[in-house]
């Protein structure tokens, strides 16, 4: 049960960041221009994103999916951190972590059941 719960909390916030990325939120794309992420990535970065999120909400039904859509979402959100700190933006690299650890509860939960 709170596996369901976590899993589908976490596929929310990823999909709203998926959301904010392809409308363009300015307060996502400001700071990526900033980190140097090119322009004609941020699509591919949101549909990785939505598919992540998709991932783990089929991961509820065939839970290999959602391990497998987890372990991709910690790289892509690990690589977030790394990309802002390499661009020493040391106080904003807080929000990529507020996506990767629901991300990771999802995930060892999943693997725990």
């Amino acid at each position: 049960m709170i596996h369901s719960i976590v899993t589908v909390l976490a596929a929310a916030w990823v999909a709203f960041s998926a959301y904010a990325i392809l409308t363009r939120a300015t307060w996502v794309i400001e700071p990526l221009q900033s980190y140097g992420v090119p322009a004609s990535w941020w699509p591919w970065l949101g549909a990785a994103k939505a598919a992540g999120a998709a991932g783990l909400l089929a991961g509820l039904v065939v839970p290999v999916i959602g391990i497998l859509a987890g372990i991709g979402l910690v790289v892509y959100f690990a690589g977030a951190v790394i990309t802002v700190l390499r661009a020493r933006s040391y106080k904003t690299v807080v929000y990529p972590i507020l996506y990767l650890v629901p991300v990771i509860a999802a995930l060892l939960l999943g693997a725990a059941a």
